[in-house]
C-alpha cells in the first residue's frame, strides 16, 4: 500500500477542491494518505514567490476558475468573506488534534469547509471558538510543542521540494496541484514513464536566463 503525504493550507482554494477531489481520483487504489498542514506564506517567502492572491489579475483569475472547477465537478463552494487572510489559527487547531500534528480527514474536511463553504469569514472570532469545540483538540493552538510542528511540516515540505499547495508526495516524488492528480494517479498504476528518463531530465534543462 502506497502512503501519500498530502501537504495544504487551508487558504488554498484548490487544498480544498484537490482534497475533496483525491478519493475519486485514487478511486480502486489502496493508499494511505498523512495529512500535513503547513505555511503557504513561509514557502512563498522561501522562495521569493507572490501568492496568486497578491497579483490582481491573477487572483480575479484564481477565484473565477476555483469556482468554475467546482460547479464543474459538482462540489459547492462559495469565496470567504474576504480572502486572503491569516491562516495561522486554523493550521495550529489541525495541528492541535493529534500528538504528532498529523489531522485526520475529518478534521482537515471541517477546517477546509469551514472555509470555502457558506461564504462567512473564515477567521471570525465566534466563528473559530465553535470550531474549536467541535473538534475538541487536546492542546492549545498557541501551544510551543503545535507551533513547532506546524513549522516542521513546513520545513520538511520545503526540503522535499515543494513550493505550493496542495502537494502530494510520495516515493520521494513530489505532484503539485490538483491537476495533477491524474499524473499521480497514472504513477500509482505503474506507469512505465516514471521509471525512464523524462522524470528527472525535466530538472536538467539548462536556463538561458542570466542568475541574479
Amino acid at each position: 500500500m502506497k502512503q501519500i503525504t498530502f501537504y495544504l493550507d487551508f487558504i488554498s482554494p484548490y487544498a480544498y477542491l484537490a482534497f475533496e477531489e483525491l478519493p475519486r481520483a485514487l478511486m480502486g487504489f489502496s493508499y494511505g494518505v498523512t495529512y500535513k498542514p503547513v505555511l503557504f506564506a513561509a514557502m512563498l517567502k522561501h522562495h521569493g514567490h507572490q501568492g496568486p492572491a497578491e497579483i490582481p489579475f491573477k487572483r480575479d483569475w484564481t477565484y473565477r476558475h476555483v469556482l468554475w472547477e467546482a460547479q464543474r465537478r459538482g462540489l459547492p463552494m462559495d469565496m470567504p468573506a474576504t480572502h486572503p487572510f491569516n491562516p495561522l489559527g486554523l493550521l495550529r487547531l489541525a495541528v492541535a488534534t493529534d500528538p504528532q500534528g498529523h489531522p485526520n480527514r475529518f478534521v482537515c474536511e471541517t477546517l477546509l469547509r469551514h472555509v470555502w463553504v457558506g461564504g462567512a469569514e473564515a477567521t471570525d472570532a465566534s466563528r473559530l471558538h465553535s470550531l474549536t469545540q467541535e473538534l475538541s483538540p487536546a492542546r492549545g493552538v498557541g501551544d510551543d510543542s503545535v507551533k513547532a510542528q506546524l513549522k516542521a511540516h513546513t520545513d520538511e515540505a520545503i526540503a522535499a521540494g515543494v513550493f505550493g499547495v496542495p502537494a502530494f508526495a510520495v516515493d520521494g516524488k513530489v505532484f503539485w496541484g490538483l491537476d495533477s492528480l491524474p499524473m499521480l494517479r497514472q504513477y500509482l498504476e505503474g506507469n512505465p514513464w516514471f521509471d525512464g528518463p523524462a522524470w528527472d531530465a525535466a530538472a536538467l534543462v539548462p536556463s538561458g536566463l542570466a542568475s541574479r
